[in-house]
């Protein structure tokens, strides 16, 4: 019965008896550093997507809440800023511009202009805060399903950790217990 070379050790060309050193063996658990690297980048991309259209959805409430309380208070329409703000309104108002009829509370102050309850505007309010709850809401899920991706593979590389341990302890103390052997079965020295 032949027994076949243990590839963990290196032997003397001159001594075939004993070993002279240990070879580190290659583990059979190499493993990536993720379990889900393409589903965490699709996730992480989403997710980023997800956060900038949040983004323009607050900054379209902002001008939509400013709008509607420039408009309320009868804001002076020949200054820079209302006109800049009033021509972002229009914008963000488009797809619901003409849905309700703004009510005129009439004029306000010595500006001479007329004050406007305009209810379009708090309807695209209410729209946009919808849009941006399920917006957030699915953020917010992304971020979970991020976090839970990351502990399966914390996991997953403790497992592989402990498993990787456990052949380098069982392949130790076999190249020990083969050491061991050889120096038991080694040869008679020759008599002279």
């Amino acid at each position: 019965m032949t027994q076949t070379p243990d590839p963990t050790y290196q032997t003397d060309p001159q001594s075939s008896a004993q070993p002279t050193s240990y070879v580190q063996p290659p583990t059979p658990y190499d493993d990536p550093a993720s379990l889900h690297p393409h589903q965490r980048a699709l996730l992480w991309g989403v997710r980023a997507i997800t956060y900038l259209i949040y983004g323009f959805i607050v900054a379209v409430e902002i001008i939509l809440v400013l709008g509607f309380l420039l408009l309320l208070f009868g804001a002076n329409s020949s200054s820079s800023f209302v006109e800049w703000w009033y021509r972002n309104l229009e914008r963000v108002m488009e797809p619901f511009r003409g849905i309700f009829p703004p009510i005129e509370l009439g004029l306000a102050g010595d500006n001479e202009v007329q004050s406007v309850f305009d209810t379009s505007v708090v309807f695209a309010m209410i729209v946009y805060a919808i849009v941006g709850i399920a917006v957030y809401t699915l953020a917010q899920w992304l971020t979970t399903r991020i976090r839970r991706i990351d502990v399966e593979d914390r996991e997953y590389q403790a497992q592989m950790a402990r498993e990787r341990q456990a052949y380098l302890d069982r392949a130790s103390a076999e190249r020990i217990a083969a050491a061991q052997a050889a120096t038991t079965h080694q040869p008679p020295p020759p008599q002279t």
